[in-house]
């Protein structure tokens, strides 16, 4: 990658390739931690990276983008259905005379595109697409929208295997792999300190002694099964089984699952913590990892447990069977079943040989999931079509 030749700007001076990653949203989730740690993890000697994002207060994770040195444009939209972003990154695209331009997600793809496509042909970036989710699982006219003018672009990115397979047959063979990770070194960190971290945590969370904390990251989503997971919860407790959980995560199920929440019972033994900015240390201070989606592509959150060395009670949707595998590595359940979750749950707790060795087990998993890998492969990727396009 290092000292490929630098491009020709419209001025005609030479200068590094300019790139800019366009997504919906810097709120806290999966694609957008992706995001994060993607460009902490640059080669910022080939390439001058630019961030740009569509809703104005989906804004959590600017601070951590600017503090690799990366240039955010907020586009300002207040809503999905606020258009007045269109003609903001129109004017961005011009000034900013960006050689490729990299969407993450479908709202940002689909309707980026056509903005990018308005541009003359002489001043038009590559276009790169990147696929975090199961593609049937978006809303009928966006992915009808996006379906539309994916042919436009140079590449399409498939953030895990189950993912690229459910692209249209159409699209499937032109999808590249490439599993993002997390970031290996800060995990280890943390890792390292976990003795002292849990107990920060469990203090922090008001965790009884004697019992475990049991950790969900996930977004307050239907997909994320926390009506399973809440359900399985009650069970556990009314077993008198020694365990505390916590959730992290916000999102458009938020009063149905508090009203679950309250209906159950389950008050300060369950706790609903929101959106946090310190998801690794959270993990890093539990005792159980659980995650009850109904379908998945291959989770940030599993990808970060993993790594942490946490013993794992999932479902197997997705990717996850692909890389976890019941008994060795994790606990793995059918989705929707409460009474196997609970269950699983109850086994680890009741089990510290169990919890070691299925903790080990992950971590043994955690190389295949290194976020500075991914941005070589993504950027190798950027290399071929710029070279092409030049």
């Amino acid at each position: 990658m290092k000292g490929r030749p630098a491009r020709q700007s419209a001025t005609g001076t030479t200068r590094r390739p300019r790139v800019l990653l366009l997504i919906k949203c810097l709120g806290y989730g999966g694609a957008e931690q992706l995001l994060v740690d993607v460009v902490a993890n640059r080669d910022s000697d080939t390439f001058d990276y630019e961030v740009a994002y569509v809703l104005a207060s989906e804004n959590s994770l600017v601070p951590a983008v600017e503090a690799s040195g990366i240039t955010v444009h907020a586009l300002g939209a207040r809503g999905n259905g606020d258009p007045r972003w269109l003609p903001v990154l129109r004017r961005l695209l011009v000034a900013g005379d960006y050689d490729l331009v990299h969407f993450h997600l479908p709202y940002a793809a689909a309707l980026g595109r056509l903005v990018a496509l308005t541009l003359p042909p002489s001043r038009r970036p590559v276009l790169v697409y990147t696929d975090h989710n199961m593609w049937d699982k978006t809303a009928f006219a966006l992915r009808w929208i996006n379906r539309a003018g994916i042919g436009r672009d140079s590449s399409l990115i498939a953030v895990s295997q189950s993912v690229g397979d459910a692209l249209p047959a159409a699209l499937r063979h032109r999808a590249q792999v490439v599993v993002h990770g997390v970031d290996q070194a800060r995990i280890a960190e943390l890792r390292s300190r976990r003795a002292q971290v849990r107990a920060e945590v469990h203090a922090e969370l008001s965790v009884p002694d004697g019992c475990l904390l049991a950790l969900t990251v996930a977004n307050l989503r239907t997909q994320k099964g926390y009506d399973v997971l809440l359900e399985a919860a009650r069970r556990v407790l009314d077993d008198g089984v020694g365990v505390r959980f916590a959730a992290v995560g916000r999102g458009p199920q938020s009063d149905e699952v508090h009203a679950l929440h309250e209906s159950l019972g389950l008050g300060e033994r369950f706790l609903l913590l929101g959106p946090r900015s310190d998801v690794l240390r959270l993990m890093a201070g539990a005792d159980i990892f659980v995650l009850a989606s109904r379908y998945e592509g291959l989770p940030v959150a599993i990808m970060e447990a993993t790594s942490m060395g946490l013993p794992i009670v999932t479902t197997a949707v997705g990717e996850i069977p692909n890389f976890l595998t019941d008994g060795v590595d994790a606990l793995v359940v059918a989705p929707g079943r409460a009474d196997l979750l609970a269950g699983a749950i109850e086994r680890l707790v009741a089990d510290e040989a169990l919890r070691s060795r299925i903790g080990l087990g992950a971590l043994a998993h955690s190389e295949m999931f290194d976020v500075a890998r991914a941005a070589t492969q993504i950027e190798s990727i950027y290399s071929s079509l710029l070279d092409g396009a030049g």
